[in-house]
């Protein structure tokens, strides 16, 4: 999940594309996803119908292929590495003194958003050790690419980046190839034989059975491994912030972008051949293809932005751009007692229908929310 800072270009002026493109990610999140899948999941439309494949692309696949569900959680962490280049270019050309202030900011960075993950996905206010999860979310997989990316950036030139980057992108798949039979079978690849050695319990989808505990065999997502494929996530996005930031024309910008994201995207599906596109371990054609879908995404937000100038009705979704941090963590705060607290004597008409309302209710209540901070200029960054 991308953090509240944006990138200005090299004119001091504030990239509005950037902000727009975050806020369609998080609106899609935590406004309209949750109210559409609410109701589909009730209406349990047919497969084949349109209702059928809408509801196929707002919930993520079981395992190899790629909907639209599954660029939601790759643009927060593309998006995080475009700010780099704009946040830390005072670093790099030594301006800012590289200093105690610089490492307690990436390190400061990395804790919020790893406690804000263990928050919001692992369990932490259980106060028990036996649900309590260590690395099963998207804000943790953004502390890692982000302080990765960050250092390299500030410390090494793109010769050395491009190096290193490359350098995760192939050990992970020497690792498959290596130890792991080149098998991307569900249940059995060595990115979750990775996650079940080293994290045991700890892991999400562990179920407790008192005394004992087995591995749940529906949760198959993994994070160890995956943290290389991480790296270059966010490196993709990084390489856009070059260009973003850069002297070139605005239209040259578009163009690079675009370009580039074709390019990705192709290569992403060739190598699709021989290693699937699975989310869920973030393999290597996934890294590629959905880092291209971001690339082209981010294009066209900034043509649409901040080359035309078309921002009439993008207010609302810089509500959420601007407060990405605090979207997120506000869609993983139960507020169903608040919403039975006022409607609950609509549930004898709506029936099974009444779950919603509930969730309709509670993502307009975290909407003003958002936009009560944005009027009054409350930004919540890691």
């Amino acid at each position: 999940m991308a953090t509240s800072s944006s990138g200005q270009n090299a004119s001091g002026q504030r990239l509005l594309s950037l902000d727009v493109l975050r806020g369609f990610d998080l609106a899609l999140l935590v406004l309209i996803q949750p109210v559409i899948f609410a109701l589909l999941e009730k209406m349990q439309p047919a497969q084949g119908s349109f209702l059928g494949f809408v509801y196929s692309q707002i919930e993520h696949l079981p395992w190899d292929g790629f909907c639209f569900w599954d660029i939601i959680m790759p643009l927060f962490m593309f998006m995080s590495g475009i700010t780099i280049p704009f946040a830390m270019s005072k670093y790099k050309s030594g301006s800012s003194v590289i200093g105690y202030r610089f490492y307690e900011r990436i390190i400061k960075r990395f804790v919020v958003l790893w406690i804000l993950g263990m928050f919001c996905q692992g369990n932490l206010m259980d106060l028990d050790i036996h649900t309590l999860k260590l690395y099963s979310n998207t804000l943790q997989s953004i502390a890692v690419g982000y302080v990765v990316v960050s250092f390299l950036y500030v410390f090494t030139s793109i010769r050395t980046q491009l190096c290193v980057v490359s350098f995760f992108f192939v050990a992970y798949i020497a690792v498959f190839a290596i130890w792991g039979g080149m098998d991307f079978t569900i249940g059995t690849n060595i990115c979750q034989q990775i996650d079940n050695h080293l994290l045991g319990h700890f892991r999400d989808g562990v179920i407790w059975h008192g005394n004992y505990w087995s591995f749940d065999p529906d949760y198959n997502y993994t994070w160890i491994l995956s943290s290389l494929n991480f790296v270059v996530t966010v490196y993709l996005g990084c390489l856009s912030g070059y260009v973003l930031k850069g002297d070139r024309t605005k239209m040259n910008k578009f163009l690079y972008l675009l370009l580039g994201g074709i390019i990705l995207i192709a290569t992403g599906l060739l190598l699709n051949e021989w290693i699937p596109i699975i989310k869920h371990i973030w393999s290597s054609s996934m890294t590629l293809f959905s880092g291209g879908i971001c690339m082209v995404l981010m294009s066209v937000f900034y043509f649409c932005i901040d080359i035309k100038g078309w921002t009439k009705g993008t207010k609302w979704l810089r509500v959420y751009g601007m407060n990405s941090l605090a979207a997120y963590v506000m869609i993983h705060i139960p507020l169903d007692s608040i919403t039975d607290c006022f409607f609950h004597g609509f549930r004898q008409w709506l029936g099974i229908y009444y779950v919603v309302l509930q969730v309709a209710v509670e993502v307009l209540v975290i909407f003003f929310v958002l936009k009560w901070m944005f009027k009054h200029q409350v930004f919540i960054k890691a």
